[in-house]
C-alpha cells in the first residue's frame, strides 16, 4: 500500500512537472497597423481617380492585403463625414492630410498609388503599356516604409480596331494584374515590419534593471517584443529636470519593446522626446500611469494618434514656518 501510494504521488509529481514545463507563455501579439489605400492623381498624365481604372486598381490592392490579413479601411467610409467626396488631382499633401485626420479609426499606414497608361496604334495592332507606382508611408511620423513599381510587359497588345472603351478595358485588365504584383511586393515589406522579433516580452517589467546600458541591451537581446518600430511622442508638463531625468530611468529600466529615444524640445518645465518602440499603444499608455505611480507623483495621461502628454500635477508648497517650536 505504501509503495503504491508513492507510485502515485511521483506520477503526479512528474504530470505536474511536464504540465508546467509545457504551459503556455504569455505572449504580446504584434500590433497590427491600420492601412488605408489612397491614390495619387494629382499628376496630369495619372489616370484619375474617378476612373473605373482607377477602382478596379485600388479594389484589387485592397482585396489582396486584407486577405493576407491587414486590416484595410475604406477612405469614403471613413471620412464620410468631415471630407468632401468626389475630388479628383488631389495633392500628396491633401491625401496625407486627411490619412492623419481620421480618428475612428487611427489610420497608421497608407498605401499611395498612381496609375500611367499610354496606347499606342499600329496598322497591325495596338500596344498597350501600363505603369504601377507608389509607396509605403507611415502617417504619423512621415516615415518611407518601401516603394514601388511595376510595369506592363512588352508584349501586351490588344486589337488593331480597338476603340476608346475597348483600351480602357484593355488597360484596366492589364493595371489589375500588376496590382496584384505590387500587393504581393507590398505584404512582403508590411510582414517584415510587423513580425519582426520573437513574441516573448511584457509591456512593464518589474525586476530590478537599474536602466545601465547592459540592461538596455540585455532587455533588447531578450524581449524580443514582435511588432513594428513606431514613433512616438512624448510630451511631459510640469516636469523639473531632476524629475525627467527619473522618468528617464524609469523608461529605461522598465519599459520593455524599447528601442530609441531622443530629446525634441525642452523649456522650462516642458519636455518633448521621441520615443521609438514595438510596444502596442494602449500598452505604452498604461506603462505611462505606472511610471507615475512607481515614482509617487500624481498626474494624467492623455494621447491622441502617436502623441502621448504626461501632465504632471503638483501640490502647493508649504512656505509658511514650523509651529511645532515656539519661544
Amino acid at each position: 500500500m505504501k509503495r503504491s501510494t508513492a507510485t502515485v504521488f511521483l506520477v503526479c509529481l512528474t504530470i505536474f512537472g511536464l504540465s508546467a514545463l509545457f504551459a503556455p507563455r504569455h505572449v504580446l501579439a504584434a500590433e497590427l497597423p491600420h492601412l488605408m489605400v489612397m491614390g495619387e492623381d494629382n499628376d496630369q498624365d495619372a489616370i484619375p481617380r474617378d476612373s473605373r481604372v482607377f477602382r478596379r486598381v485600388l479594389n484589387e490592392l485592397a482585396e489582396e492585403l486584407n486577405n493576407d490579413g491587414f486590416d484595410v479601411y475604406d477612405e469614403t467610409a471613413v471620412t464620410l463625414d468631415d471630407f468632401a467626396q468626389g475630388r479628383v488631382r488631389r495633392s500628396d499633401a491633401e491625401l496625407i492630410d486627411i490619412a492623419r485626420s481620421v480618428t475612428r479609426p487611427p489610420i497608421d499606414i497608407v498605401v499611395l498609388f498612381e496609375i500611367y497608361a499610354s496606347a499606342e496604334r499600329l496598322d497591325y495592332t495596338t500596344k498597350v503599356r501600363t505603369r504601377l507606382s507608389g509607396r509605403l508611408l507611415d502617417v504619423h511620423s512621415g516615415r518611407r516604409l518601401g516603394n514601388f513599381e511595376v510595369a506592363s510587359p512588352r508584349n501586351f497588345r490588344a486589337p488593331v480596331d480597338c476603340n476608346r472603351e475597348c483600351i480602357i478595358e484593355t488597360v484596366g485588365n492589364n493595371a489589375r494584374l500588376l496590382a496584384r504584383d505590387v500587393a504581393d511586393v507590398l505584404i512582403q515589406k508590411l510582414g517584415d515590419e510587423v513580425d519582426y522579433g520573437n513574441n516573448t516580452g511584457n509591456d512593464f517589467d518589474n525586476s530590478a534593471d537599474t536602466g545601465t546600458t547592459s540592461d538596455l541591451a540585455r532587455r533588447g537581446n531578450q524581449a524580443g517584443c514582435r511588432g513594428r518600430v513606431q514613433d512616438v511622442y512624448l510630451n511631459f508638463q510640469n516636469f523639473t529636470e531632476q524629475e525627467m531625468l527619473d522618468m528617464e530611468d524609469v523608461i529605461l529600466a522598465k519599459f520593455s519593446c524599447y528601442v530609441d529615444h531622443r530629446p525634441a524640445s525642452s523649456q522650462g518645465r516642458t519636455h518633448e522626446y521621441v520615443y521609438k518602440t514595438r510596444l502596442h499603444t494602449g500598452k505604452m499608455k498604461r506603462n505611462l500611469v505606472r511610471a507615475l505611480e512607481y515614482l509617487g507623483m500624481s498626474g494624467r495621461v492623455s494621447y491622441q494618434g502617436k502623441e502621448f502628454t504626461v501632465s504632471k500635477v503638483n501640490k502647493r508648497r508649504n512656505r509658511y514656518y514650523n509651529e511645532g517650536e515656539k519661544w
